[in-house]
């Protein structure tokens, strides 16, 4: 008897222990039509966090208005963007903290000429640009300024509303070259090469990988902490939830690297515009890693720094403090 009231008083105190929160309604996870995204979208489609929630689905963001107004009016718990953006947004007092950093540059200039080698051979050309002033822009911006060019006249630049707009005006020869984060990398250039579109498309190549600039004006790692994943509103105040959902995501992301064609066929199927063979594509050739803000601090900040040089208000005027960066280690 005396057995039994004690296995019964243990259970009791292991349900009503306050970690063992009940599941949440609905978690929502949102990110762009990109890298930093297939994670999320594995882990809503594999059931990763049905510990933690009833309902997982993520959400894609096609632009960074669409990305501004789910972070400021609460449309997400957990959102990927521009690590940039998660400065800026933080600083102007949006409820974040920034998790992880997981991609670790994903930009190329894709051009008709294989021969381009730093972006000093592009002066004077046409470059095709998404997302004006946001993370692509500022990246050229930066490493161009670093090597003495000056983005805004020895480059004619033409502003396009995404990546998918640039990679149409490439395959449409309407320019040579366009900056494209991927999965438009991989878009273009199987496009560019399946029928019938091959019969009029121009060649393409990956002939300036942005991430190998960035290392040599830099004298740096050739890597750039381009984006990650926040916590949102009432999720970021949950230590034990902020570090279960980076510990989903970096298990997910593990699980697309190893299984690059099953997660572009799990990614296809959630995202129109995408298709799984350049989703493959792009998770093979991107430098993917989550790694915690706190672990990545250093290198943001170096990054921050230098974009606040040429514009503080890009990162909200200052660097952000110690509660921007996630309560997560490895």
């Amino acid at each position: 008897m005396l057995k039994r009231l004690l296995l019964a008083a243990a259970g009791f105190l292991f349900l009503a222990s306050p970690t063992q929160a009940a599941p949440l309604p609905r978690l929502v996870l949102a990110g762009p039509l990109a890298a930093v995204s297939f994670p999320l979208i594995h882990m809503a489609e594999s059931g990763a966090l049905s510990d933690i929630a009833e309902q997982v689905e993520f959400k894609p963001w096609r632009d960074p208005d669409q990305l501004r107004v789910l972070a400021l009016e609460g449309g997400a718990d957990v959102l990927a963007m521009p690590t940039s953006v998660a400065a800026n947004l933080y600083n102007r007092g949006a409820k974040l903290e920034l998790i992880n950093v997981s991609t670790w540059g994903i930009l190329w200039l894709v051009s008709r000429n294989p021969e381009l080698k730093t972006l000093a051979d592009l002066k004077g050309e046409e470059i095709a640009m998404p997302f004006r002033a946001d993370m692509p822009d500022l990246l050229f911006g930066l490493i161009g300024e670093a090597q003495g060019l000056d983005p805004r006249r020895d480059f004619r630049l033409r502003y396009v509303a995404t990546p998918m707009d640039a990679m149409q005006l490439l395959i449409a020869r309407r320019v040579d070259h366009a900056l494209l984060a991927e999965p438009a990398v991989s878009m273009a250039l199987r496009r560019t090469q399946s029928f019938p579109v091959s019969i009029v498309a121009p060649e393409l190549h990956r002939a300036i990988d942005l991430q190998i600039e960035w290392g040599r004006v830099f004298q740096r790692a050739p890597r750039i902490p381009q984006a990650g994943i926040a916590a949102m509103g009432a999720v970021r105040g949950d230590p034990a939830l902020v570090r279960r959902i980076h510990e989903a995501y970096r298990d997910s992301l593990a699980w697309c690297q190893a299984n690059a064609v099953a997660c572009g066929r799990i990614v296809a199927t959630r995202v129109d515009m995408l298709n799984a063979e350049a989703v493959a594509d792009a998770v093979a050739a991107s430098p993917l890693e989550a790694v915690p803000a706190t672990d990545a601090r250093a290198e943001l900040e170096f990054l921050f720094e230098n974009l606040m040089a040429r514009n503080p208000a890009v990162v909200g005027g200052k660097l952000p403090d110690h509660g921007f960066y996630g309560a997560v280690a490895q």
